[in-house]
């Protein structure tokens, strides 16, 4: 029995023993996993540079607008009547004044002719009045009621005219029609819409800009507008007026510019691209676009530093910094703040970079950047 003990503490021993000792082993193999992590150093990654430096940058702001005509309305009739000319088609430019449609005026014709009839023997009757008058005849009663049913007369015929002139339909100012809404016969209510009539040349440009803008857009300033229905086209104007609220939930507020549309390409409710140049020129900081690596808690680039190995060798590390950028040209972009002139940022492969990691410039390889490209970004 004895025996036994022993041999069962002989052997819980040793398994104890082997556990000790194996798990001496495995921390030390962590200990020199860490230690050569530690000591790990990445290689250096192949990137191309370009220098912050100040360039001459006309300031412009971008925005997207709609086109709004100067004028604008859709075409009725003040008065019944059954159509009887259309002098118009859907879509042509007309000018002020021009006849469009022309209604019946059959009846009133008919009650012209009356009112004329009898506004003729009103004033007939007005004149034999002041003839008897003036022999003595007569009283002045009879004169002023002669005189008031010739009044009346005329204002009856005035307004038989008034009513013909409305069956006249005429374009209030010089356009482009839209479709026609009238057929032939067709007998219209006052205010049925006959056609819509859109002034195009000039044309409004409206369009918002930020609150921090405010100060950079002055009435007068040049802008050029742009639009993907005509890719190949430009225009240009300038801004009428600024308006004087900010938008209390956007915090923008709205810009109207005038803008020559002399082929009407241009058409009312369109989309476009707009772009509102100052007439001086600022200079700024700029960088390359590809430097920079966009992040929702801050846009940051790499720079380049000087340092030595622990052998004294010299070798360029990375260093992130923090930007505040500001308006976007081509291949470049401003920067407001973090970077000072003649800094080096990584202007391709930051994206693969850490915090201190060696890199090998190779600007052989480096793409040319401009603010004005060859072909342009899209």
């Amino acid at each position: 029995m004895k025996r036994r003990r022993k041999s069962i503490l002989v052997a819980v021993s040793v398994v104890v023993l082997a556990v000790v000792v194996f798990g001496a082993i495995k921390v030390a193999q962590i200990r020199a996993m860490i230690a050569a992590g530690e000591a790990y150093v990445p290689p250096a990654q192949a990137v191309t540079t370009a220098q912050v430096r100040p360039v001459e940058w006309q300031s412009q702001l971008t925005a997207v607008g709609s086109v709004v005509a100067v004028q604008g309305v859709t075409i009725s009739s003040e008065v019944p009547g059954t159509v009887q000319a259309i002098t118009f088609e859907s879509g042509e430019m007309v000018k002020k004044g021009e006849l469009l449609v022309r209604l019946d005026t059959s009846i009133e014709r008919a009650e012209l002719a009356s009112a004329e009839a009898s506004a003729r023997l009103a004033s007939l009757d007005l004149q034999r009045m002041k003839k008897l008058r003036a022999a003595g005849a007569g009283s002045e009663a009879d004169l002023d009621a002669a005189a008031a049913r010739a009044a009346q007369a005329a204002a009856a015929v005035a307004n038989v005219k008034a009513v013909i002139a409305k069956k006249t339909v005429r374009a209030p100012f010089s356009g482009r029609l839209g479709i026609r809404q009238i057929d032939l016969g067709e007998v219209l209510q006052p205010g049925a819409p006959i056609v819509s009539l859109q002034s195009s040349d000039p044309i409004y440009v409206e369009f918002s800009l930020p609150q921090q803008a405010l100060s950079q857009v002055d009435a007068g300033n040049a802008v050029e507008v742009t639009t993907d229905a005509f890719p190949d086209r430009s225009w240009t104007g300038k801004v009428e007026v600024v308006d004087a609220k900010i938008d209390p939930n956007t915090r923008n507020f709205t810009v109207r510019a005038l803008v020559d549309n002399p082929t009407g390409e241009l058409r009312p409710g369109m989309f476009v691209d707009v772009t509102v140049l100052r007439p001086e020129a600022r200079e700024l900081l700029a960088i390359p676009v590809s430097s920079v690596l966009f992040a929702p808690y801050g846009d940051s680039v790499y720079i380049i530093k000087q340092e030595q190995t622990d052998d004294g060798e010299p070798r360029q590390v990375v260093e992130q910094v923090f930007v505040r950028l500001g308006e976007r040209r081509g291949d470049l972009v401003a920067v407001t703040s973090g970077l000072k002139p003649d800094d080096t940022v990584i202007s391709t492969g930051a994206f693969k970079l850490q915090n201190g990691m060696a890199v090998i410039v190779r600007n052989d390889l480096a793409p040319e950047f401009s603010a004005e490209p060859t072909p342009p970004n899209e």
